[in-house]
């Protein structure tokens, strides 16, 4: 039996209560939210207009609602697989759902099914993978297609065929990191798309190959050079990986989000007029993604360290004007005060934990520090129910929603598990 085939065998397999569909209520608005506010931003503007002389097919729906989910660096992720989930399989879902006249029970299973699939092949990939590969890219369509199958009732044999094909179209490279292009948000499009594409197919008997993962020309062939494959399967009685999934509190990558949380903390305890140094220790990949002490870009700015922890000291908060022209030159002079390196405990714990500290030396020859081993948002410390919506509102607003036209969603969203049917929420799409 094919690795694949076991995978669809386990997540079908598994159990879910009322409180794991509540759960993945809250990540469903979460990425609701998060692609409407992606329709304020450049890339945005061009996958809405690029949008409109599509047609309505799920595909490029979800290509739509995957990208602009990705865009504000707000959404998702899953520690452990560095996969940010939300941003592939939420589109997906809601994409087929009211094709399908899905009930909202329907869609959350399929969102927690789709989760499981891109979480579980992610963390099996193996760190070596990550340095040129986006995992939220190449993994993503497992997920998505995984959801996809659910809301399409395919058969075993078929959600298998939907997987392999789901997999051969895995790709996604880091090198748009050299220019700040805009392909991530494509990543999170393509990969959301490419599920629902194998899925459809798969419907109508399109086949797959069954050993993508593990095949001599397959997926961690071609693309792992230190794959862990047993972790595809390993604990199968756990609790769904959306549970272990983080919300991110702040519009930057994730990997900065230890020191925006330790320097957030600190700044409330001196005077950050008097810092003439801070020294940010961390684990490896944060680093080698953002260490970038003269970021040029807003998108830039949102993948440097230095940046994010000299908004945080300084300002107190991060938000989305930290990382425009006026806030990069505003703080210039701070991030020049900052140094970087990867040390113990954090290099070890990582990815399951992702963790950091700032140090910050005042004018007097004293030293502050101030560490997180977990940060905000994270399972260990989770932004509650209330925090969520708050957030959602947040980013609707952001997104041009006015307050009854936000609530309306909300409303939409947290009334999932008792609907007959999906709300149609394109319209939040499509339009700008």
């Amino acid at each position: 039996m094919s690795l694949t085939r076991e995978l669809v065998d386990l997540i079908r397999g598994k159990a879910y209560s009322e409180a794991d569909l509540q759960h993945a209520v809250l990540f469903v608005l979460d990425a609701a939210a998060n692609a409407v506010a992606g329709r304020n931003s450049v890339p945005g503007r061009i996958l809405l207009d690029w949008a409109r002389e599509q047609g309505d097919d799920p595909g490029r729906q979800a290509l739509l609602i995957g990208g602009l989910t990705h865009i504000l660096e707000v959404d998702d992720l899953h520690r452990a697989s560095v996969v940010h989930p939300g941003c592939v399989v939420v589109p997906a879902s809601l994409a087929l759902a009211k094709r399908q006249n899905a009930s909202g029970a329907d869609m959350l299973i399929s969102v927690l099914q789709g989760f499981e699939a891109c979480c579980r092949i992610g963390m099996a990939v193996g760190p070596g993978h990550y340095r040129i590969w986006h995992n939220t890219a190449t993994c993503g369509p497992f997920g998505s297609a995984m959801a996809a199958a659910s809301l399409l009732n395919l058969s075993t044999e078929q959600a298998t065929h939907a997987l392999g094909n789901a997999g051969t179209q895995s790709s996604g490279l880091w090198q748009f990191l050299d220019t700040g292009a805009m392909s991530k948000h494509l990543h999170a499009g393509r990969a959301a798309e490419a599920g629902v594409v194998a899925a459809d197919l798969a419907r109508l008997g399109f086949t797959g190959p069954p050993e993508i993962l593990e095949g001599a020309r397959g997926f961690f062939q071609a693309t792992c050079p230190d794959p862990d494959p047993e972790r595809v399967l390993a604990a199968p009685y756990a609790p769904w990986q959306l549970l272990s999934t983080s919300i991110k509190p702040w519009p930057c990558c994730r990997h900065t989000h230890p020191t925006i949380d330790a320097a957030l903390a600190l700044s409330k305890t001196i005077e950050t007029a008097r810092v003439v140094q801070v020294a940010v220790q961390t684990y490896g990949p944060a680093l080698a993604v953002c260490d970038r002490p003269c970021p040029s870009s807003e998108y830039e700015a949102k993948f440097s360290l230095q940046h994010c922890v000299a908004a945080a000291l300084n300002d107190g908060s991060v938000a989305f004007d930290s990382f425009g022209e006026a806030g990069r030159a505003r703080l210039a002079a701070a991030r020049e005060r900052v140094t970087l390196s990867a040390v113990e405990p954090y290099v070890s714990a990582y990815p399951a934990h992702w963790g950091a500290s700032v140090t910050a030396t005042l004018d007097d020859g004293s030293v502050v520090t101030v560490r997180r081993s977990d940060c905000k948002g994270d399972p260990e410390s989770p932004l509650t129910a209330d925090e969520m919506v708050a957030k959602a509102r947040f980013l609707l607003a952001h997104g041009g929603l006015s307050d009854h036209e936000a609530q309306g969603l909300i409303d939409s969203v947290l009334t999932l598990p008792e609907g007959d049917a999906v709300p149609d929420l394109m319209p939040m799409f499509r339009s700008s």
